[in-house]
């Protein structure tokens, strides 16, 4: 037998108390305490970098309904196709933002019962076609990108005033039939039910 020098021929023990090797993965999702959350209808989801709001065809019937539009117009005047899927239109914003094309804002009230308030002047903003938005606006915060970890989750929660507050608890269960969603889920996270 040929040997190379400087090569023993010695079994060596590779293993190391100390290393851990993640064989199997953690099936335990970060979140399986629940996740709090309760929409303000801030619009902060609804804005931001340029991206997709995607959007079915029952979905386009339903907004063409909702609207009193034909589905025809609904796709010239809202939607915008990418390949075989399509996506609502986006403004680009004075502020370098690019917001849903339903996406509203008007000047919230400056009294409040009876009396004047003194202050900067406050904008609202609002969806438009609320009752018949997407599945993805639907189904927002419960996003993979967003349930990745609980650092982007907090990351997410900056711009969300309803993550991580209000009275309404997610389970677990709950947030995996969100993040998994292929049709409007009945009491979506947006719908401000209890």
């Amino acid at each position: 037998m040929l040997r190379k020098p400087g090569f023993s021929h010695r079994r060596v023990n590779c293993y190391d108390p100390r290393m851990k090797l993640d064989v199997v993965p953690d099936e335990t999702p970060w979140y399986v305490g629940g996740l709090a959350f309760t929409c303000t209808q801030c619009g902060n989801c609804c804005t931001g970098g340029p991206g997709y709001v995607w959007i079915s065809e029952d979905e386009i019937g339903r907004l063409a309904e909702f609207l009193k539009l034909s589905t025809e117009e609904v796709l010239s005047k809202y939607c915008r196709r990418f390949g075989d899927r399509i996506s609502l239109k986006e403004r680009r914003m004075p502020n370098g933002n690019y917001d849903c094309i339903f996406l509203t804002e008007s000047a919230a009230p400056t009294s409040s019962k009876g009396r004047e308030v003194k202050s900067a002047p406050v904008k609202r903003r609002g969806c438009l076609i609320y009752p018949v938005r997407p599945l993805q606006c639907r189904t927002w915060p419960f996003w993979d990108g967003n349930l990745a970890d609980k650092d982007t989750w907090e990351f997410a929660s900056r711009k969300c005033p309803g993550m991580d507050r209000g009275s309404r608890i997610f389970t677990r269960e709950k947030i995996e039939a969100l993040r998994d969603a292929r049709d409007w889920p009945e009491d979506p996270p947006t719908s401000g039910s209890r």
